[in-house]
């Protein structure tokens, strides 16, 4: 009795399985983009919680945090601890005082990604 796989068996499996790579391999190929836009994300959901933080302490005391008035005085107030990280820009767009604004944050990439993210305005 011998024992074994057949000549077709194998070939099957070996084309079983290049159709499984040709299927998967591009979605590993393009982890990169997804990664940039997660990050952009991220950092606009953090720039929105850091905008709603210092409104809060500002309203307390005007000691305390930053004055925003432009969603671009963000990136250079010390609203986030650790600042805006390189490759970020964010697009000028006023800010009433207790107004809150729909803010453009756009990473150089490569890719190039936006997100936007939610600022409130305060006072000097």
């Amino acid at each position: 009795v011998q024992r074994g796989f057949t000549l077709i068996e194998l070939v099957m499996v070996i084309v079983i399985l290049g159709v499984l790579a040709a299927v998967a391999l591009p979605k590993f190929v393009d982890l990169k983009s997804d990664a940039v836009t997660a990050a952009t994300q991220g950092v606009a959901g953090a720039l929105s919680s850091a905008s709603a933080i210092n409104y809060a302490a500002r309203s307390i005391s005007t000691s305390k945090g930053a004055a925003v008035t432009n969603c671009s005085s963000m990136s250079s107030a010390s609203i986030m601890q650790g600042g805006l990280p390189t490759g970020y820009t964010i697009t000028a767009v006023p800010i009433a005082n207790g107004d809150s604004a729909s803010c453009t944050l756009t990473n150089a990439g490569p890719p190039s990604t936006t997100a936007t993210f939610t600022a409130i305005g305060i006072s000097p």
